[in-house]
């Protein structure tokens, strides 16, 4: 029988697995916290398609948030049909071809130099236009995820700031947190004003980018609600955010299943989900994903290391530990596994994609993958 002591809803021993499931509570937890900030700040928050794009419950999204943010052309047409609201789109370089229909999709266009700008803005009439800047100012340690690291590709430092191809444009963008509290912020806003003050008063709005970790217990929201206040009323502009994670920071779970039971100087479980094709991030960052009911290895009684069926030897999702012994068919549960994984996933070794789920009352299947979507991408 299964252990259902590894669950947090006796729903989820019933599906098939694996499955990525939103728990629409948990949602609607955070997106109350993110319209919080806007009323009393005047902000407007945008969900970062990039790290979320289950568009099934953009409506849901949609009652709480002012639009979406997008990287290119297939997300700025998603979110315009499946969303609505306003649509931002930002990419380091855009392509000529597809340019014109981004302006279709698009409310506003972030160019990441002046040469981007001065080469489509003819293509962009009757949007508003903003350049992205890089404030030269890194606030984490992980350079993969550092804008402001040297050598960066994202935004133009000051140093290479023109101010006449700045006329005519309508904002500023800058990005430069990832999963990161309200003080980083503080600190990069600093930044961004000693070195752009000036043009910061010709702007109508700022976008101060995502990685803001809003829903996070602990955040200091009064702290962001002042900030943007005092921002926007010194510079007369509309402040923007645009983040992926607080929009669904512990809302949804991996559900995946032992297959089998293996050892080889620890016992090894063999499980029907994988890192590398299922949630990428636990091998790029790389990260130990949290497991429902579970332990730090030798904190409980057994110790099991928790790996995958594909041939990739690495693909170890991490070691955790449990009051009981796993078995064959137990089902077990990670964590925070909405943002970056739907959207990142893939079908190395043939291994099928997860089910999408949405857990209200009850489970609602919403997405089963198939063969054909494993040969659809391939030639």
């Amino acid at each position: 029988m299964m252990n259902q002591r590894l669950l947090p809803r006796t729903e989820l021993g019933e599906m098939m697995t694996p499955a990525y499931v939103l728990d629409e509570s948990a949602l609607r937890r955070n997106l109350k916290i993110l319209l919080d900030v806007q009323q009393r700040s005047g902000c407007k928050i945008l969900l970062a398609q990039k790290a979320f794009s289950m568009f099934a419950i953009y409506p849901i999204i949609s009652e709480y948030l002012a639009g979406t943010t997008a990287s290119g052309l297939y997300e700025a047409r998603l979110g315009r049909e499946e969303f609505g609201g306003d649509v931002h789109v930002f990419s380091p370089a855009y392509k000529e071809n597809e340019i014109c229909d981004i302006a279709k999709y698009a409310d506003h266009i972030v160019f990441n130099s002046f040469a981007q700008l001065r080469k489509f803005r003819g293509y962009c009439k009757g949007k508003s236009l903003g350049i992205r800047v890089n404030p030269e100012c890194s606030t984490q340690d992980e350079p993969i995820y550092d804008p402001c690291a040297e050598g960066s590709r994202l935004g133009v430092t000051l140093t290479d700031f023109d101010e006449a191809e700045f006329e005519g444009v309508d904002g500023i963008h800058f990005h430069t947190l990832c999963e990161q509290g309200f003080e980083p912020l503080a600190k990069t806003v600093e930044a961004v004003e000693q070195k752009f003050g000036k043009y910061l008063h010709k702007c109508k709005w700022v976008n101060f980018g995502g990685g803001h970790h809003i829903t996070k217990p602990g955040y200091d929201t009064e702290g962001l609600v002042s900030l943007i206040k005092r921002f926007s009323e010194k510079y007369g502009v509309q402040v923007y955010l645009e983040p992926g994670e607080a929009v669904v920071l512990n809302a949804g779970w991996l559900v995946t299943e032992v297959l089998e039971i293996v050892h080889n100087g620890m016992d090894i479980a063999i499980l029907d989900a994988s890192a590398a094709c299922h949630m990428p991030d636990v091998l790029e960052m790389p990260y130990r994903p949290p497991l429902f009911n579970s332990g730090q290895p030798g904190e409980k009684r057994y110790t099991y290391r928790l790996s995958s069926r594909t041939c990739l030897a690495g693909d170890i999702i991490g070691d955790y530990s449990f009051d009981e012994p796993l078995k064959e068919g137990d089902r077990l549960c990670f964590e925070d596994m909405a943002l970056y994984t739907m959207v990142k996933n893939n079908t190395f070794n043939g291994m099928p994609l997860p089910d999408i789920g949405i857990l209200r009352s009850s489970y609602e299947l919403v997405k089963r993958f198939v063969y054909e979507d494993f040969k659809g991408r391939l030639s």
